[in-house]
């Protein structure tokens, strides 16, 4: 892991936000450019090569048994969900949409942790939870408003997208829980971003192989970052949990939401209601919530 300061801990922390807020556009650009499971597949064997470039290869053999099986399981299993749902994504607008879907994940990690913890749930934490859900629920239903009908009717125009992208959040949810519990200071996101790979490949083995008739540098270009960013995020969050002020960037991380959608309506070129930006802020006001209800003795 090496020796780092908290305060560079902390900014490599920041940093880590930074990159998850641009994900959401560099995948779903790859995608159009080489299908949603060969994009996946590229995006994490690239981004595998560069972690065993820097890192080294993984030593499994002092990982705990528990953090081997249930680390790989949740972490490869949201990778799965998260990139698919973006993938399977009909166009940009809804591309968007499920990256607000799997920002669900801090509210739900903060309620799982409670209720793992054995302790009441803070009328401030259900609070929290619900701003959330309705915060979802107003980007999803557009211009109509925190309507169930014109959720439930968008929501059926893509329902393998929708339900990745939700059931992504609720498994990082405990994955973040029971990750450090069990890890014993070990780190696998290297083991973890291979075996993602390999069952990417294995999907696109029968999803079908999409290779660009006019590869541009940009296409390239959209693809290195894609992978770079995303290995990156991951192994700088890992060192700035380990060594860095955890409040601080655990609070500053509730603020992905507004960033990513920013990012992505530059990147994607897509204009985005006063309804959506609402809905984002609901989204990020449950996250501090939840976050607060914590805090109080």
């Amino acid at each position: 892991m090496g020796k780092f300061s908290a305060h560079t801990a902390t900014f490599y922390g920041i940093l880590a936000i930074l990159f998850w807020s641009t994900i959401v556009a560099l995948i779903k650009r790859v995608s159009e450019d080489f299908g949603p499971t060969f994009g996946a597949a590229l995006i994490y064997t690239l981004g595998s090569v560069m972690l065993l470039l820097v890192m080294g290869l993984p030593a499994v053999h002092r990982y705990p048994r528990k953090y081997l099986i249930w680390g790989t399981a949740l972490f490869v299993s949201y990778e799965l969900c998260f990139i698919l749902a973006l993938g399977f994504s009909q166009n940009r607008q809804q591309a968007i949409e499920l990256g607000m879907v799997n920002y669900l994940w801090p509210s739900l990690t903060v309620g799982l942790a409670v209720i793992m913890g054995g302790q009441r749930l803070r009328l401030l934490l259900i609070a929290g939870l619900v701003l959330a859900v309705l915060g979802i629920s107003r980007v999803i239903g557009g211009d109509s408003g925190l309507s169930l009908s014109s959720v439930t009717d968008n929501v059926a125009l893509n329902p393998l997208s929708y339900g990745l992208a939700f059931a992504g959040a609720i498994i990082w949810a405990f994955y973040s829980n029971l990750s450090r519990k069990l890890a014993d200071g070990n780190n696998g996101i290297t083991l973890f971003f291979i075996l993602t790979a390999l069952g990417l490949w294995v999907l696109s083995a029968f999803d079908g192989i999409t290779i660009p008739a006019d590869i541009s540098v940009s296409t390239l270009g959209f693809l290195v970052a894609a992978a770079a960013l995303t290995c990156a995020a991951n192994s700088l969050w890992t060192i700035a949990v380990l060594r860095g002020n955890v409040a601080l960037i655990g609070t500053l991380s509730y603020f992905t939401p507004v960033l990513s959608t920013a990012f992505s309506s530059l990147l994607l070129s897509t204009a985005l209601s006063l309804a959506f930006w609402q809905g984002v802020l609901m989204v990020t006001g449950g996250s501090l919530l939840c976050w607060l209800a914590t805090r109080r003795p």
